[in-house]
């Protein structure tokens, strides 16, 4: 766990989370005044009845992070309002717990009941803690944690369980405070999780499981005791509900959202009652999967696009890295986008990092000077790269960067709502298979997480395949870009990217037009704004030597690779679009044997295994950009001269971007 959640915590989820403690607990106090004083029950119940009302009131922190991991809601806005949430919750009933066991306990042996778990709670942070840190500080960087040190921890674990026992305490409680304790992350919480998430999850959760459900004895249930538990467990779900709900509306969360985060706060593991949780668990994940919907908000954000933004206003791109290596070639490709003092760029670069030995996801800004404790050290390269490239860009360029530690199933969400705030009109992320001097490295989780990223981002997106041409160029006073322009929006949006690019005065650009004759007849609105852009680049590049234009005719799939085989290693960056026409003859056969879908036809040919292509390429794929969007451009015109302003000249600093737009890590 990540204890520093609490101290990060604003007052929305301190508010929320205190309160989902709360309403329940009172409610359910309540209730248990009134059922013990006024109802005749079952001696055993009566006794007990205190310690269920309370025990079916609590929540529990790593129940929650397990159901949003499931409906994939971690990197949401809601998800993560939940996990701080949560933590401040399942903190407060723990203590309540804890304090209610020892008032228990304190008629027997009240000093040791006391002085016990307060020693293992200082033997657990004050001696095994900084044993941990050490084995962290020995293990260099990169390298797996020692099987020694592994054994080591194991050790605590059944040493701090059993000395829990014996000192009269449930087992679960020393190894609670061990793995509070653990620090989480890589190395060591990344090595305990690939040893023994396996083991826990496929194993001993399963038996735990088993084991639990069957002591439940249905026969054995009178009616009192269902009607007294249900009503208990009514009351908690209804405080939660509400306690999760009246301090979300009042932070002005619209109100299906905060619903859902009811529903979610609610959602726990009813000790007492096994169908209680069944029906909880059962009836409320679908119900909380319908409300809420992050991908909404995508849809109905206006749809953003380099070909309808003029070439004359700020330009804004997020840029997602998964390792450092790619960090040349993207900033040489901003740098080819042709920045300019009338013509400025913003970039919002994303360092996407999986999650493991975690239970919470991190989101970081990292403000410009601060000297906060980074998560890895490829995120020290990648910020002073990047920094680097900012202060040579003579205020051109203006780069906020972030880093995003979250699980891979859920980060293109963060991907996703970062580009709708900051309203980007490109979001570039790199092909999972990177090249590199030892050989491919394949990232396989990435792949998927771009799949997503081009079914749900609100704005164009570029894949980028870097085989190093673009970063290490052969021709050392231009760049020879090339673009292959079949027709579609896809190949209309890479054009509108690269006559950006050909304002550059290092860029040379070619665009060659491979024209189907059987479609030379073919008239529709798709064609007359594939020769409008066509046009438009003519005009762009008269009288400019350094740009051509050239009209390629192909029939069929063979004629087509021929041409891509004799052209595709002319270049340092090959743009392509990703959707054509399928059914049109000169892609026949190209789509049976499609090994990267996510590339398109001509990205796939450029990109495969068996493809000798060595140049870089950008796949580009435009979002679709309706008719009920167009009418909102004046609107989109004006947010963007109005957010143009706020970038504003500082003697001491240089440009600084004060956007002050909803993004809850960007400083005001």
């Amino acid at each position: 766990m990540d204890l520093g959640i609490v101290k990060r915590a604003g007052r929305k989820p301190v508010v929320i989370g205190f309160l989902t403690f709360l309403f329940p607990v009172t409610l359910n106090l309540i209730v248990a005044g009134i059922l013990s004083g006024k109802r005749e029950m079952d001696p055993v119940l009566l006794k007990s009845i205190w310690h269920v009302a309370i025990f079916q009131a609590v929540t529990s922190f790593h129940v929650i992070v397990c159901l949003l991991a499931d409906l994939k809601l971690v990197n949401s806005e809601l998800g993560q309002l939940a996990i701080s949430s949560s933590m401040i919750s399942g903190m407060c009933s723990w203590g309540l717990v804890i304090v209610i066991l020892f008032i228990t306990e304190l008629k027997y042996e009240p000093f040791w009941i006391l002085l016990c778990p307060l020693s293992l709670i200082v033997l657990i942070f004050y001696v095994l803690r900084p044993l941990m840190v050490k084995m962290i500080a020995k293990t260099p960087e990169g390298k797996q944690v020692k099987e020694g040190y592994m054994l080591c921890i194991f050790i605590m674990v059944l040493g701090t369980a059993f000395l829990s026992e014996v000192l009269g305490h449930h087992v679960v409680f020393g190894a609670t405070a061990l793995g509070i304790a653990v620090p989480h992350g890589p190395p060591l919480g990344t090595a305990l999780e690939n040893k023994i998430e396996s083991f826990v999850s496929s194993i001993l959760l399963p038996s735990y499981f088993v084991l639990s459900v069957s002591r439940v004895d249905l026969l054995s249930i009178h009616s009192e005791t269902v009607f007294v538990i249900s009503m208990f467990g009514l009351t908690s779900f209804i405080g939660k509900v509400l306690g999760g709900m009246l301090p979300a509306l009042f932070f002005k969360v619209p109100p299906v959202e905060a619903f859902s985060l009811g529903l979610l706060v609610d959602r726990q593991i009813y000790s007492m009652m096994v169908i209680n949780m069944l029906f909880v668990s059962g009836t409320f994940t679908p119900v909380i999967k319908f409300l809420y919907d992050p991908s909404r908000h995508y849809k109905s954000s206006n749809k953003r696009t380099i070909h309808h933004i003029s070439l004359n206003m700020e330009f804004r791109i997020l840029a997602g890295i998964y390792h450092q290596d790619s960090t040349p070639c993207m900033i040489r490709l901003l740098e080819i986008s042709n920045p300019t003092a009338k013509t400025p760029m913003c970039c919002y670069i994303v360092h996407l990092v999986q999650l493991v030995g975690s239970s919470s996801p991190l989101f970081m800004y990292h403000e410009p000077g601060a000297t906060a404790k980074l998560p890895t050290k490829d995120c020290g390269r990648i910020i002073n790269a990047f920094r680097l490239y900012e202060q040579e860009s003579n205020g051109n360029v203006i780069v906020n960067l972030f880093t995003s530690i979250s699980p891979f199933a859920s980060i293109h969400e963060e991907v996703c709502r970062l580009a709708v705030e900051k309203r980007t009109s490109l979001v570039i992320i790199p092909f999972h298979m990177q090249w590199r001097l030892h050989g491919i490295e394949d990232i396989t989780e990435a792949r998927a997480v771009n799949r997503h990223i081009l079914a749900k981002a609100p704005c164009s997106v570029g894949i980028l395949v870097d085989r190093g041409t673009l970063s290490a160029s052969k021709h050392h006073f231009v760049y020879k870009i090339g673009i292959i322009f079949v027709h579609g929006r896809d190949d209309r949006e890479a054009l509108a990217y690269g006559l950006r690019m050909a304002k550059h005065a290092k860029v040379s650009l070619t665009v060659i037009h491979l024209i189907d004759p059987a479609e030379g007849a073919v008239l529709s609105l798709d064609m007359d704004l594939d020769d409008d852009i066509i046009t438009e680049f003519k005009a762009a590049s008269a009288g400019k030597k350094r740009h051509s234009y050239i009209t390629e005719f192909v029939k069929d799939s063979v004629e087509l690779i021929t041409l891509i085989r004799s052209v595709q290693n002319s270049y340092d960056l090959i743009l392509v679009g990703r959707h054509h026409r399928s059914f049109s003859p000169i892609f026949m056969g190209l789509t049976e044997w499609n090994e990267f879908p996510e590339l398109g036809f001509l990205g796939d040919v450029l990109a495969s295994s068996d493809s000798q292509c060595q140049v870089s390429v950008l796949v580009v794929q435009q979002q679709v950009y309706r008719a009920g969007d167009r009418m909102n451009s004046a609107k989109n015109l004006l947010e963007d001269s109005a957010e143009t302003v706020e970038i504003i000249f500082e003697s001491t600093q240089g440009w600084k971007d004060i956007d002050i737009s909803r993004h809850r890590m960007q400083p005001r």
